[in-house]
């Protein structure tokens, strides 16, 4: 594996900026995530054990380093990123475990078709469910609820709580927590995806 990664730098600031005063509905900050909010969301996504990941509005691919450098070299990362000038960015980021696709995260089912993905154990977005169309945030949840492997997490990093209204069964709410050290300071929530094949599969792990 190649681990020469190319970091954030003023340049990449820059262009989140830009990408934020194009479409602030989309990007919802003017800057990067910080990184104690990137390790907080490492941990609460526990994706370390997780096989294939995906990460819905990854803008600069700060988040995406901290999601690679965590991850098994097995693992697969599948980011969505709608903004075009922010996915030049992520794939300037040179790993043979990433996938970096344009597009939205409302397609999340066909473009994890498309790659030949199983369903993701984990899915972290900075999507601000606050700010874009309540129609295209349920849509994308949804999509995401549908696909989610069973006992799989979804985290979401916001500076407010319209996700958690939008979310509901089979997407069981666990933990929520605040990260003061970013700016602005972000919500994280995580859901748990439950239902009876995770019981199941838990049973069945137990008696191997």
């Amino acid at each position: 594996m190649n681990n020469k990664i190319h970091r954030p730098d003023l340049g990449d600031r820059l262009a989140f900026l830009r990408a934020f005063l194009r479409s602030p509905r989309q990007v919802g900050s003017v800057v990067p995530s910080s990184r104690f909010l990137e390790r907080r969301l490492v941990s609460l996504s526990a994706v370390a054990q997780a096989r294939t990941i995906v990460e819905l509005g990854p803008g600069t691919g700060g988040t995406t380093r901290a999601i690679l450098r965590a991850m098994s070299q097995h693992a697969r990362l599948l980011c969505i990123e709608i903004d075009p000038a922010l996915h030049g960015l992520l794939r300037r980021i040179n790993d043979p475990r990433l996938i970096a696709h344009l597009g939205s995260a409302e397609n999340l089912p066909e473009i994890l078709s498309l790659h030949g993905l199983p369903a993701p154990d984990v899915v972290i977005s900075g999507i601000p469910f606050t700010t874009i169309d309540r129609t295209v945030a349920r849509r994308i949840l949804d999509g995401l609820s549908a696909v989610l492997h069973y006992g799989g997490y979804f985290v979401a990093y916001q500076l407010r709580d319209r996700v958690a209204q939008l979310c509901g069964p089979p997407l069981e709410l666990t933990s929520v927590e605040l990260e003061l050290l970013n700016v602005p300071p972000m919500r994280v929530f995580r859901w748990q995806k439950n239902g009876v094949r995770a019981d199941r599969e838990s049973a069945a792990a137990a008696r191997r």
